[in-house]
């Protein structure tokens, strides 16, 4: 799914969103709430208050993509709603999130950059 999707940035959007809105509605939080621009390449991730859905809207050429999760048990360990801002996560922040992980891993192995070999 977002596996192969060229992205620059993950935006969670803090507390709670109304998921009946749709792509138009979703760009209109990110355009005018945020002060983000939708046509971005990132993706903008909401979540419903009883924390067990989630939308992430995404650019991509000529057309917005509107990825949708549920789950059946559970809810996602979503940020708290202290702050209006939208939280800037890392893709592998994402993909914790997705699993059902905190973003905020303590026991993860840290990120390793590949050195050269002389």
């Amino acid at each position: 799914m977002l596996t192969n999707v060229p992205f620059d940035r993950v935006y969670l959007a803090r507390g709670s969103t109304d998921l009946r809105k749709s792509i138009d509605g979703l760009a209109v939080i990110v355009k005018e709430c945020f002060d983000l621009d939708p046509f971005s390449p990132c993706l903008f991730v909401f979540c419903n208050r009883k924390r067990d859905k989630l939308k992430i809207l995404q650019w991509d050429n000529n057309g917005f993509w509107l990825h949708y999760r549920r789950l059946e048990r559970g809810t996602f360990h979503w940020p708290s709603d202290k702050e209006t801002e939208p939280m800037d996560i890392s893709p592998r922040q994402l993909r914790w999130l997705l699993d059902g992980l905190s973003i905020e891993q303590k026991q993860a192995h840290r990120e390793v950059k590949a050195r050269t070999i002389l």
